[in-house]
């Protein structure tokens, strides 16, 4: 279950990265669970990982060997997360490393590791070291769809985004994927991102992009309130194309910052269209803010309410409880007069109370849609922040009861 289409892109094949995928078996037999990225001499790497203080061992290794090194390799599985596993998990990934450095004729500190999956189960390092003659003898630079679907886990479709965009009469490509579903709320979710582009970029200008993009897009979204020990979204530039380099007094940047953060904002949303069992997709927006720290607790508290998600999964115009949400999100001295509520184009709260023109036919017509913006604005100043969450079906309980089984 999932909202929207859902169908991929006609993917861009980005000069300088190849793809490569294989079967490990790692969950299910046969499944494509392992994916390598290989990226030309010369490729920058940026990114932004998981604040969860239990961190993955492989998101420890990628952050050791990224501020060490510029990455050829990016190492992915699915199945097994490599987290809750302390120090046997770290040597894993690092097995899975050096596995890969040796096949391909590089450093160990020159691949990248991402796992995701459950929790708290060693690494099958066999497995994954088996299955890497295969994921390298394929790689090509048109391998983007299948190596959507195998970084999935609970996703029920892979997720991509693609693009080309000219930069003073050169034209530059982008491509990416990202895989999530449940325990999102990316505080950089279960989420991994990956974003390549042929640009060649400044360093600096480069991890400022990751950061910046990755906030207002992956930072941005949440679909049940948990944030993974696993996530991480790289930004990836092999320099491939034929201008010069993009840094920050550059007149192109703007452009291109523009395009990739379309791209950023397309596989976070598919992300959350994906939800585990959502039926909709949901924008919340706070504006009149007098800061971000306000504007976002109003915003994720109205997020993450159950009793929101849940009336928002039956289609039920109970406002009162976004009310409520808005009411506990913490914002000191609100002014619950000048405060406004909607849900779509139908003001729902005005003046501390239901608005006079509201109607339950109204709010109903709202709620009957797939895709849902709830409104709030505080009235206190011009801050204005958006986030994106789904409602909660039964569905999201049954997967959630039954992931390991």
């Amino acid at each position: 279950m999932a909202v929207g289409p859902g169908t991929l892109p006609e993917f861009f094949p980005v000069a300088g990265v190849k793809l490569g995928v294989a079967s490990a078996g790692i969950k299910k037999p046969g499944r494509k669970d392992v994916v390598v990225f290989e990226l030309a001499p010369g490729s920058r790497v940026a990114g932004i990982f998981t604040r969860n203080q239990f961190c993955a061992a492989p998101v420890t290794v990628s952050r050791q060997h990224l501020a060490r090194t510029a990455p050829r390799y990016l190492l992915v599985n699915t199945g097994n997360a490599n987290a809750g596993t302390g120090e046997r998990g770290r040597k894993d990934a690092i097995a899975c490393c050096e596995a890969l450095a040796d096949n391909a004729g590089v450093s160990g500190d020159e691949v990248l590791p991402f796992s995701t999956g459950v929790i708290g189960e060693p690494l099958p390092v066999g497995k994954i070291v088996g299955a890497l003659p295969e994921a390298l003898a394929n790689t090509a630079e048109s391998r983007w769809a299948e190596a959507a679907s195998g970084i999935m886990t609970t996703d029920t479709r892979p997720k991509g985004a693609s693009c080309q965009v000219d930069l003073g009469g050169h034209t530059v490509t982008i491509s990416g994927i990202s895989k999530g579903a449940g325990m999102i709320r990316p505080n950089m979710a279960t989420m991994l991102g990956f974003i390549a582009t042929d640009a060649r970029i400044a360093p600096d200008v480069l991890q400022a992009l990751a950061s910046e993009l990755g906030e207002k897009s992956f930072n941005r979204i949440t679909i049940d309130g948990d944030t993974s020990t696993n996530d991480a979204c790289m930004l990836m530039a092999s320099g491939q194309y034929s201008g010069p380099e993009i840094t920050a007094e550059s007149p192109e940047l703007a452009t291109l910052r523009e395009a990739l953060q379309q791209v950023y904002l397309d596989l976070a949303h598919a992300i959350v269209r994906d939800g585990e069992g959502a039926t909709k997709f949901v924008t919340i927006d706070v504006s009149g803010a007098a800061n971000q720290q306000e504007a976002l607790d109003v915003a994720y508290t109205v997020a993450h309410s159950p009793l929101v998600k849940t009336a928002l999964f039956a289609s039920d115009p109970n406002w009162g409880r976004i009310l409520a949400a808005v009411g506990r999100a913490g914002v000191p001295d609100l002014d619950l007069d000048a405060l406004e509520i909607y849900l779509g184009d139908v003001c729902l709260v005005r003046q501390g109370g239901r608005a006079d023109d509201y109607s339950e036919d109204r709010g109903q017509a709202v709620m009957d849609q797939e895709e849902i913006t709830i409104a709030i604005d505080l009235k206190r100043g011009d801050i204005r922040e958006t986030v994106w969450t789904c409602d909660f079906s039964h569905d999201y309980v049954t997967i959630n009861a039954e992931y390991r089984t």
